[in-house]
Formats: C-alpha cells, sequence, structure tokens
C-alpha cells in the first residue's frame, strides 16, 4: 500500500533557520504557494489522482481559496499545525493552542471535521510524547507525525514499527501511520519524501518502492518549485538538503505516479485490518 500526501507551506517555511522562525519574519519573502500547488493538482488531476494534503492554518487563514479548492476538487485536508513550529521546542499548553488554531480555521474553510495531522518536521520526540493526547482531546483520529527512526529534527526510533499501527498512550489510542523505511546494511534508510526523495536517483526509489508492503510519501510544494530563491545565510549542510534534487523532483513524482498505485489517507484506513495491527505502547 502505497500512501500520497503532501504537507501544505510555503518555500520560506524552512526549519531550524532563525530568519524563518516565526510569521512575523514571513511577510518579508514573496509567495510562491499559489503557483507551487497548481503544479501539483495539474499532475493529480491529470490522472486522477487522489491524495491527502496536511495543510498548515496559517496558510489557509492567508489563502483560503487554496484549500477550498482542493477540497472542491474532492482532495483531502488534514493539520499541519499552525505555525509550522517544531513540536520539541513548544510547551503542552502552547502546543495546543496552535493544533487548536489550525483545527479551527481548517474547519471554517473547508466545512468538514479535521481528523488527520502531521507535525511540521515529524517533531513529536520520545520526550513529547504528551502531544499524543493533547491531538486526541482535540478530535484528531490519525496520526502521521511518528518517524521511527533517528532524525535531524526528532525522530522516533523507539517506535520501531515502520508500519499503521495502533499508537497507545496511557488511555489515548490513535490510528499511526508513520513514515515507512528500508533496511539497508541493518540500518533504516527513508526515500518517500522531503530531500531524501529528491536526492536518491529515480531507480533507488522505483526498487523500494516495489520492494515495500507500505509507503508513505510525504511531499511538499517547495519540492517542485525550480525557480524559488535560495535563502540566504543557511549552513551549507542545510542548505545542501534544503535544495538538493529540486529540478528532478517533478519528473520524479510523475514517474513514481504512473508506476505505482497510490490512495490517499481515507482509502488506506478501509484497507488497513486494523483489529490485526501492531499495538505500540508510548511512554
Amino acid at each position: 500500500m502505497n500512501i500520497l500526501t503532501f504537507d501544505v507551506e510555503e518555500w520560506f517555511h524552512i526549519l531550524d533557520y532563525e530568519s524563518t522562525k516565526t510569521a512575523s519574519e514571513w511577510s518579508g519573502y514573496e509567495s510562491r504557494i499559489r503557483r507551487n500547488m497548481e503544479r501539483i493538482v495539474n499532475i493529480l488531476q491529470r490522472r486522477g489522482q487522489k491524495a491527502t494534503f496536511f495543510c498548515l492554518g496559517w496558510i489557509a487563514q492567508q489563502y483560503p481559496d487554496i484549500v477550498l479548492d482542493l477540497v472542491k476538487e474532492g482532495y483531502e485536508i488534514g493539520s499541519h499545525g499552525f505555525s509550522h513550529q517544531l513540536v520539541y521546542e513548544q510547551t503542552p499548553d502552547d502546543f495546543q493552542k496552535d493544533l487548536e488554531s489550525s483545527i479551527r480555521i481548517l474547519e471554517d474553510v473547508t466545512g468538514t471535521q479535521i481528523r488527520y495531522y502531521r507535525a511540521p518536521g515529524f517533531s513529536i520526540r520520545e520526550d513529547t510524547s504528551w502531544a499524543f493526547e493533547i491531538l486526541a482531546g482535540q478530535g484528531i483520529e490519525v496520526d502521521c507525525s511518528v518517524f521511527p527512526a533517528p532524525r535531524a529534527h526528532g525522530g522516533f526510533p523507539s517506535y520501531r514499527t515502520p508500519e499503521p499501527s495502533i499508537l497507545s498512550f496511557g488511555d489515548i489510542r490513535l490510528k499511526e501511520l508513520p513514515i515507512g523505511y528500508v533496511t539497508i546494511a541493518g540500518k533504516p534508510l527513508i526515500f518517500s519524501g522531503g530531500g531524501y526523495f529528491r536526492l536518491f536517483p529515480y531507480r533507488f526509489i522505483r526498487k523500494w518502492t516495489a520492494s515495500s508492503n507500505y509507503v508513505m510519501s510525504y511531499l511538499h510544494p517547495r519540492d517542485f518549485d525550480a525557480g524559488q530563491p535560495r535563502m540566504a545565510g543557511l549552513p551549507p549542510a542545510r542548505l545542501f538538503k534544503s535544495y538538493v534534487g529540486i529540478p528532478s523532483a517533478l519528473g520524479k513524482l510523475e514517474k513514481w505516479i504512473d508506476e505505482f498505485s497510490f490512495v490517499d489517507i481515507k482509502t488506506a484506513l478501509e484497507l488497513v485490518d486494523w483489529q490485526n495491527v501492531p499495538v505500540v505502547d508510548v511512554k
């Protein structure tokens, strides 16, 4: 089962960079979200391809037409938080307010209940597992935030279950659709989104997709925007990770969805036998 999802955010929503950390800085950058979303939607529409879009509440507030157009075209909407902040840099109260804001604006725009969530940067870690209780309290039923491998923005390597599962936290139960991976030389390797997808040649992506029973993609509008400005002052490693492979990424996406069958989250939930998936206790 391959799931196609996009995180709807601007090209300047770069994590771990002080110059774009909060909304007070964002007004200084040109907006490219409309043309970038049009590029993605055109590809999907030509193929009749379903997908789920995790939208920032800030995007829905600034550009409600973008989110509303997605709904009109039959695409699912989930929350990506409101202000694109790392969960582990927030207090539980800050996180709850950010989540509430995103859900409120997304539900106002879409007229539908928001049941899915993905943390910016997959930044729910072992030491912020309190976030799962807050998610459930705000009506989230399906989480897609677990990155069950080490990661610069956190990661949750102790989860150890790169497949659909039930996440258990105290009395809370959430359906979890984590990022999957392939194992190379005994180590987990991610390939299905972001800089990983842009970095690897398509022949490897094809090979790893074909050998996987479960693939969760996580792509961004900026991944396909070869004309976007280069953010000044990024450290060399961050600069490489942010811009590697962008010129070839659009062609990869088209080949990927032409060669493999992808579904949205709603369809994936119907395909999974939830009575027989692993139950993972997190502390």
